[in-house]
């Protein structure tokens, strides 16, 4: 049976949707195509009618990752709205539908160069978002961007390391929480 144009683009953005969020929950190379397509609703046969290859797939759904990121970045309201939502267990919790930067820099570093190009495109994204949301100008604001993006995913990274219920789970998400704050708005008891 024929399917339309139009439902082969809806089955393949179904396809990049689901990847996407596979891939942040379980790694790039954790996540079998057949599992994928299952996942997604359809057979495994199907993958190769949509992408040449699981590389071209996983590109196509880190792409799709970081731009629902920007999405939540420019829902925020500003940096200081940002931190709570990223630093917070939910997005612990959740590493299937947050931030691809704390989900993947773990496993992303043993892909291929083009995989680690959109990993660094989303990357530099979501620094560029951070630093437009500061005060000041130049070189100054620009390092505090990547500073706070890398405080951001390293502190979530961290605390998905160790168990739930673990003391150090929720310290790394506090603590962190507490001195971006402090480093966006001021004073050392910025609203934590």
């Amino acid at each position: 049976m024929k399917i339309s144009k139009a439902q082969a683009q809806e089955n393949r953005q179904r396809v990049v949707e689901v990847a996407s969020e596979l891939f942040r929950a379980r790694g790039f190379d954790e996540v079998p195509v057949g599992d994928l397509m299952k996942a997604a609703g359809f057979t495994h046969g199907g993958f190769y009618n949509h992408f040449a290859s699981k590389q071209d797939l996983a590109a196509e759904a880190l792409e799709n990752a970081w731009a629902q990121m920007a999405a939540e970045r420019a829902r925020a309201d500003g940096v200081a709205g940002l931190l709570p939502h990223y630093l917070s267990r939910a997005a612990r919790n959740a590493p299937g539908k947050s931030c691809p930067a704390a989900a993947l820099a773990g496993d992303i570093g043993r892909q291929p160069d083009a995989l680690r190009g959109v990993f660094a495109e989303g990357l530099e994204g979501m620094i560029a978002s951070v630093e437009a949301g500061l005060e000041g100008e130049g070189p100054a604001r620009r390092a505090l961007a990547v500073a706070l993006v890398a405080r951001m995913v390293g502190a979530l990274m961290l605390s998905r390391a160790v168990p739930d219920d673990h003391p150090l789970a929720n310290e790394m998400l506090d603590a962190n929480l507490r001195a971006a704050l402090a480093e966006v708005v001021g004073g050392d008891d910025a609203g934590a």
